[in-house]
């Protein structure tokens, strides 16, 4: 992806939300040419000259200050998610530069190779009533457990290219049926995914990925198109499975200090709930199902 293109139409699709009125501005007659606010208006509420709004849009801002970042931000209300990844877009990391490595993480560590550490590993392993995966960059699925495995699908299974929860999503059949709210679920994941291409341009593997998704999946497109930005965090979802029936489920995200580009997701349900009953019966099935193949 083109750094100083993705910038441009990430700050224009934010002023295209915006409205003069919503921002305290009055809106003078005659018919605008694009939705929302033009760039005057918006260089007029950060406190910038149009000149240089013009030239930060453009990706030709130079080293834009935090101050201005920060304005232009508050101007276009921007989500926590999206503030990040105007930063991410305006002020990338310098080519060649490493990326900070945390104190006690190896710059040569299981994340940097898209690998999940072994006692990360062991860890989710030991969650046998509780479905655990991990995600790395591009929404690679990286690790998983067993109850993970029988809830969303055997990654176990799938060729490691087809490990990517964007393309289980757009381009796996069976998730429109697994996901009661697919619409919501896959403007979810392409939020994830546009918030890791920013953290990561330049990133061949990314483009790759966009690519094949946006030739297979129409709805990817358009929601790539909207540049909508998101943090993987907390809440619920409802699932359709073929062995147990609906489950309403709430999950988490759990982001690895040591490992900023990997996460944990897990689900559970609400204690006593028949979520909670048809989770168990979920866990019991796949434990027989593994006493019968080592057996």
């Amino acid at each position: 992806m083109d750094r100083r293109t993705e910038l441009n139409e990430f700050l224009r699709t934010r002023r295209a939300r915006l409205r003069p009125q919503d921002v305290g501005l009055p809106e003078y007659g005659g018919r605008r040419r694009v939705p929302g606010l033009r760039r005057e208006e918006l260089a007029q509420l950060a406190g910038v000259s149009v000149a240089y709004y013009i030239r930060l849009e453009q990706g030709r801002g130079g080293n834009v200050s935090t101050a201005v970042l920060d304005a232009v931000a508050t101007a276009l209300r921007l989500t926590p998610a999206e503030r990040d990844h105007l930063t991410n877009l305006a002020r990338p990391a310098p080519r060649g530069v490493r990326p900070v490595v945390r104190a006690g993480a190896s710059p040569c560590s299981e994340a940097a190779r898209g690998r999940v550490r072994p006692a990360l590993q062991q860890l989710i392993d030991t969650m046998e009533n509780v479905p655990a995966y991990v995600i790395g960059r591009r929404l690679d699925i990286i690790g998983w457990n067993r109850l993970a495995c029988a809830l969303l699908g055997d990654f176990a299974a799938l060729p490691p290219e087809r490990r990517n929860l964007a393309w289980q999503v757009f381009l796996d059949p069976t998730a429109r049926a697994l996901y009661e709210d697919w619409d919501a679920k896959a403007a979810d994941v392409v939020g994830y995914l546009r918030r890791d291409a920013g953290r990561n341009p330049g990133d061949p593997a990314m483009a790759a990925l966009i690519g094949e998704l946006s030739l297979g999946s129409p709805e990817f497109r358009r929601l790539w198109a909207a540049h909508d930005v998101q943090d993987k965090g907390f809440g619920g979802k409802v699932l359709h499975h073929p062995l147990v029936g609906r489950l309403a489920l709430a999950y988490e995200t759990l982001t690895l200090p040591a490992d900023p580009d990997q996460q944990v997701i897990t689900y559970h349900a609400e204690p006593g709930s028949p979520s909670a009953a048809a989770l168990r019966l979920l866990a019991s099935r796949q434990e027989k199902t593994t006493e019968r193949t080592l057996s």
